[in-house]
């Protein structure tokens, strides 16, 4: 399957859609809690469904109607001896997320895995898990099979390969009767994230004290307490590329349903388009971002390597040279990032050179163009359909369809909210 874009986006409002991010954070302790919770998030995507159907799978019940979820526990007579089948999809926050909660219920679990979820790194993960009374089968390949209760106690994860490593062992261990302490050695990158999952937790009552940096301690025996409804905000990560589409289009766009006050790093578009010389104005729950004269800079990514995409886009029709670095965990993505946005967006025209840990890109004034891929990871094709709005020609993207994995709706927000134009080929 294409998408052939014959007209970029034309300007206008749109409201974002709901956080992933948040949303997998707030079913998963919706799940454990000892009530049923209403998880008010309108938007659903194959990511957000792959976390439902493994909480259903083991025990949770799930309905949905237009606004959000309602999630009852999983049961307290939940079988132990009864091997459960979890399909994580592609989703990277499913299973690394539950598969030490899995661990910490002693539940006998397959894990299915999808697209390149099989070959991305969990070995920090799974190697404390080990260490710490569970058995798992071997890595690289689906299922992933875990047995065995965790074990409380003292844990230690690196911080610069995942920090979805340290919010799933936050999420697992206050099921314990042991006391246990996460320390993280080194710089822990996408901390925002981590942040998010703390403060998710302290809403359904659990209490998890950082003693000192990146050092946490968690009480054993803490009951998840349902408040009774809980909302998943605006998703900063996908509202960024239409504010990059206003900030290099022809006309500003407006994102509403977006909260300053989100712990979700990639919130960090805002000030990064400003200092590209975009225009923006922020107004309650919204942004609007207009063009105005684009110039290089400089970009350390390692908490918002979600952004790398958007700003690569961006950077391609900025005035000078924008450096890139910090974004080397982009390599074991849904694809390797950093290779497939420079070679999606040279496809299309830019100036665009890997490194080791980033890009370099040398801005042009417009991109001329052309067929180019998504490579099956949804952030490169969203970042294709933007930058349309800088090329001469139509911009024609392969395997669209992997927006299916945070955003189902891209393509249809890009005509009927935005004023684009597009056709499959």
């Amino acid at each position: 399957m294409a998408v052939n874009i014959t007209k970029p986006v034309q300007g206008g409002k749109i409201r974002a859609i709901s956080s992933k991010s948040e949303a997998h954070r707030l079913l998963i302790c919706a799940a454990l809690a000892d009530r049923e919770t209403f998880v008010a998030c309108p938007d659903r995507s194959e990511d957000i469904d792959a976390t439902v159907n493994c909480l259903q799978s083991i025990g949770a019940a799930a309905r949905y109607d237009h606004d959000g979820f309602f999630i009852a526990p999983i049961r307290q007579d939940t079988e132990k001896t009864t091997r459960y089948v979890l399909d994580c999809g592609e989703s990277g926050s499913t299973l690394r997320f539950l598969l030490p909660v899995c661990a910490a219920l002693g539940l006998e679990v397959d894990f299915n895995m999808s697209g390149r979820l099989p070959q991305r790194p969990l070995s920090a993960l799974y190697d404390e898990m080990v260490s710490h009374g569970c058995k798992l089968s071997g890595q690289g390949s689906s299922p992933l099979t875990c047995e065995g209760l965790l074990e409380g106690g003292p844990y230690d994860l690196p911080g610069n390969i995942s920090s979805q490593y340290v919010s799933g062992l936050l999420f697992a261990l206050p099921l314990l009767q042991a006391d246990s302490t996460v320390r993280v050695s080194g710089v822990l990158e996408s901390r925002p994230y981590v942040d998010m999952t703390l403060d998710t937790l302290s809403v359904f009552g659990i209490e998890i004290f950082e003693e000192e940096i990146n050092t946490f301690k968690v009480s054993g025996g803490q009951v998840f307490r349902s408040p009774g409804k809980v909302q998943a905000g605006g998703d900063w990560s996908n509202a960024a590329f239409w504010l990059a589409a206003g900030a290099i289009g022809k006309s500003g766009i407006t994102c509403t349903n977006l909260d300053f006050k989100s712990r979700q790093g990639d919130r960090l578009i805002v000030e990064l388009l400003m200092r590209f010389g975009a225009r923006v104005t922020c107004d309650n729950n919204s942004v609007t971002v207009s063009p105005g004269t684009l110039f290089g800079i400089e970009i350390n990514a390692e908490d918002t390597p979600d952004l790398v995409p958007v700003l690569a886009a961006v950077a391609s029709v900025a005035e000078g040279k924008t450096v890139i670095t910090g974004a080397g965990r982009l390599r074991i993505k849904e694809s390797d990032r950093l290779r497939t946005v420079t070679s999606s967006l040279a496809a299309l025209g830019a100036d665009i050179t890997e490194t080791e840990d980033g890009l370099i890109i040398n801005g042009r004034k417009r991109l001329t163009g052309g067929e180019t891929d998504s490579f099956g990871d949804h952030r490169i094709a969203m970042a294709a359909a933007v930058v349309s709005s800088a090329c001469d020609g139509t911009v024609t993207i392969r395997r669209p369809e992997a927006v299916r994995k945070s955003y189902p709706g891209f393509f249809e927000d890009f005509s009927s909210e935005l004023g684009g134009e597009w056709e499959e080929c």
